[in-house]
């Protein structure tokens, strides 16, 4: 535990604030920079769910539709024609944002908290919001709302809770996430207070995912169903369900079992005290990877281009980072596309290849290409002083590429492309968006008509009109 953490007490009535958060942010209260930010998020978000759509997982996704029996619902599930209850839309286009590990990351503030390890704050919140709206028919502005207001709750309890939450294994996306889409749901729905503090403890009791299983298909299943806990969540705290009213902070609550305590500074009184997506922000990807070898990739890129290098100037290249990113990347020698998005190894040596990273160079074929192997083999991925001590809020990368003619070719970011440092503008996510939106052979007129609609979401009366442009 740091200095900064702290036994949780029933005492402090966290939860209750930030059930009153839930309820009482208003439209009016969202500064422009969290709604123009917003807005690239949520194209993202619609974006990555029409590419999910055609994984491999969002067919098993429709198979589990079609055993439960989840038909003649309100809600749209992107990229087919299924309208099914709310909360199984919620999973599946929570499945569908996170299928590439695509989606946006938030940031860490403190030095203690690993940056880029919080949590993906669309994937759970955004297919809440949409599959509620769309069963109430709500406004943009209302959707938009509480999308902000999921996205807000999810990120600061991740940033409160001890870090020996994700250090030892839990998967924040996960745990937080439910919180992120019973605030969501919870909201539209109009749940008061005390409903609201019965659906919070609700998702509490639902919050698990385990970073063992990253790179596999049960990651992006994490995102898809504390995107539907949290659905379900709210729904049974409307019927009146009972549930414990100090779940985030009580001794055998969530800040207590699955972190051994929280820093209260972190998040009482620093609910929209400033906007995560104001400070410090939110990173959307520029590829379908972990957001740690961001970074990496970025620099990497600029390298290439301004020394001209090739793949077969290449003797050996060396990457080091702060000993929390080869925890997560854990795949040094991948078997498959799902693992390459959790290696450092690969994303360095597709980019050395092709001179790209995006969907189409993260499948399976590619990651058994004979020469794809060999070049992962040149690749050392280690543990670097000087990013340890740069502070785990950083993704500190140092490359050091040697050449066969002698020379060394050296570089070093923080950051990657698409972080607050480097944003990405509205247009860029857009041609990401319609790349998604190719990649899963979508109409690109409609495509088109989807970026021109999020980009004024707050004037749509009756988020049913988007959800159509989604759907066939």
């Amino acid at each position: 535990m740091t200095a900064a953490a702290k036994v949780p007490s029933e005492a402090t009535g966290l939860t209750r604030e930030v059930a009153e958060f839930v309820h009482g942010i208003r439209q009016g209260d969202l500064p422009a920079v969290v709604v123009e930010n917003g807005k690239k998020s949520i194209l993202d978000g619609l974006g990555l769910a029409l590419s999910g759509s055609v994984a491999k997982s969002g067919e098993y996704v429709r198979h589990h539709l079609d055993d439960i029996g989840a038909v003649n619902g309100t809600a749209t599930v992107i990229g087919t024609d299924r309208k099914v209850p709310p909360r199984f839309a919620a999973f599946a286009n929570g499945v569908g944002i996170h299928a590439d590990d695509y989606d946006d990351t938030q940031l860490a503030v403190a030095k203690d908290r690993v940056y880029g390890l919080l949590t993906h704050p669309t994937a759970p919140a955004l297919p809440s919001a949409l599959a509620m709206g769309e069963t109430l028919g709500a406004s943009g502005a209302d959707v938009m709302l509480a999308y902000h207001i999921g996205v807000e709750v999810e990120c600061k309890i991740a940033e409160a809770i001890n870090p020996r939450h994700y250090q030892t294994g839990f998967h924040a996306t996960a745990t937080c996430g439910t919180y992120a889409s019973a605030a969501a749901a919870g909201r539209l729905m109009g749940l008061n207070v005390e409903q609201l503090l019965r659906a919070l403890s609700i998702a509490g009791s639902q919050s698990a995912g385990l970073r063992e299983n990253f790179g596999t298909m049960t990651k992006p299943f994490h995102a898809g169903r504390s995107s539907e806990s949290g659905v379900a969540a709210a729904q049974f705290a409307s019927y009146g369900w009972t549930a414990a009213p100090t779940i985030l902070e009580a001794p055998r609550g969530f800040f207590s079992a699955a972190g051994g305590g929280y820093d209260e500074n972190a998040i009482s009184g620093k609910l929209g005290n400033p906007w995560t997506f104001d400070s410090p922000g939110i990173s959307i990807k520029p590829h379908p990877s972990g957001s740690l070898t961001h970074p990496g990739m970025t620099e990497m890129l600029r390298l290439i281009k301004e020394n001209g290098i090739k793949a077969s100037d290449v003797e050996h290249v060396r990457i080091g980072t702060n000993h929390n990113m080869p925890n997560a990347l854990i795949h040094h020698r991948p078997q498959n596309e799902l693992q390459a998005k959790f290696s450092m190894q690969f994303c360095m040596a597709i980019l050395l290849l092709e001179g790209r990273a995006g969907l189409n160079e993260f499948t399976d074929e590619v990651v058994l290409r004979d020469d794809v192997k060999a070049m992962i083999a040149k690749v050392d991925f280690v543990v670097d002083e000087r990013a340890e001590a740069a502070g785990y809020h950083l993704m500190t990368t140092y490359i050091d590429i040697k050449l066969k003619d002698g020379r060394t070719i050296s570089g070093m970011a923080d950051f990657g492309k698409g972080s607050p440092a480097n944003p990405m503008s509205y247009d860029e996510v857009a041609t990401k968006f319609l790349e998604c939106a190719e990649f899963a052979r979508w109409d690109m007129g409609r495509a088109r008509e989807v970026v021109g609609m999020v980009a004024e979401f707050e004037k749509l009366a009756d988020i049913r009109k988007l959800m159509a442009l989604v759907s066939n």
